[in-house]
């Protein structure tokens, strides 16, 4: 059992990001410039007390800057036309309550798993 509970705290101690890409044709795509790719990215982090403290952070910052825009410049483009954003807020009463899909009623927000999203048009 501490095996496994300290499997479990180290997964919540990395977090999780996933890049997805895919190459198109800027004949197939309508954007402001040559089409290179266009790309989705996700992090989840791990927070604790109230998103007080970060231990794992992601948010907007993370998702576009350091995984959508990298991307996209590690594929050959400029610019990235941002499409889709998200991320879990982290403020006022989504700070103190939270609620998970498999629990019916919100509690509080102890540990949080905050997530962000990006999705864009890589262009040259």
């Amino acid at each position: 059992m501490k095996k496994f509970m300290m499997v479990a705290l180290a997964a919540c101690a990395v977090g999780c990001t996933s890049v997805e890409s895919a190459t198109v044709s800027s004949a197939d795509i309508a954007s402001n410039g040559e089409a290179v790719a266009v790309i989705q990215t996700t992090s989840l982090g791990f927070t604790a007390i109230f998103h007080i403290f970060d231990i794992v952070q992601s948010d907007l910052e993370v998702s576009v800057n350091k995984l959508l825009v990298s991307e996209a410049k590690g594929m050959g483009a400029n610019k990235v036309e941002l499409k889709d954003f998200h991320t879990t807020p982290r403020h006022g009463i989504f700070a103190v309550f939270a609620t998970a899909p498999f629990v019916p009623v919100p509690y509080l927000n102890i540990l949080g798993f905050p997530t962000s999203s990006a999705t864009g048009v890589a262009v040259k």
